[in-house]
């Protein structure tokens, strides 16, 4: 028995080659842990962000770390329907789900913006780096202005 535990010891899963056991395990938490670490912390940032933002916006905090409800109470907030939630829904299809979730995500995020009178440019920051953007919004001097308004087409003379 112990010349089993011995041999699985030198020859494990990650150590072909014979070098010292577990040498290459250690290097992957190594790599790995600072990544996961960092993920969690700003994981926990955006879903207090959130949790601020569905405050000022009137909603109850604890709303926005409930899945699939976080998605209907934000279509509420930026005035979008409902039914648009399956339009995120279909981002679970590869290729054309993920586009069309993506081009979604992209409205509403800019809707976002609006709704606390933010210009085009914040809109910008809150698609490429939301995890900036949400605490700026939520824990910043942004007030919740209501929905964007639709823009109003000038060639209409009333």
């Amino acid at each position: 028995m112990h010349l089993l535990t011995n041999f699985a010891a030198e020859y494990s899963y990650y150590n072909l080659d014979g070098n010292a056991a577990g040498e290459t395990r250690d290097m992957s938490l190594m790599l790995l842990l600072p990544a996961l670490v960092a993920g969690i912390v700003v994981g926990l940032i955006c879903l207090a962000s959130l949790w601020r933002i569905y405050e000022k916006a009137g909603y109850a905090g604890w709303k926005a770390i409930v899945p699939i409800y976080n998605v209907v109470i934000l279509l509420r907030i930026v005035d979008r329907p409902a039914w648009w939630l399956a339009l995120y829904l279909v981002g679970l299809i590869p290729l054309v789900g993920w586009a069309v979730a993506l081009a979604v995500s992209i409205i509403v995020d800019n809707d976002l913006s609006k709704s606390f009178g933010k210009d085009t440019g914040f809109s910008v920051l809150m698609i490429f780096l939301p995890f900036v953007a949400l605490p700026m919004l939520a824990f910043g001097d942004a007030t919740f202005r209501g929905a964007a308004p639709e823009p109003q087409d000038d060639t209409i003379q009333q």
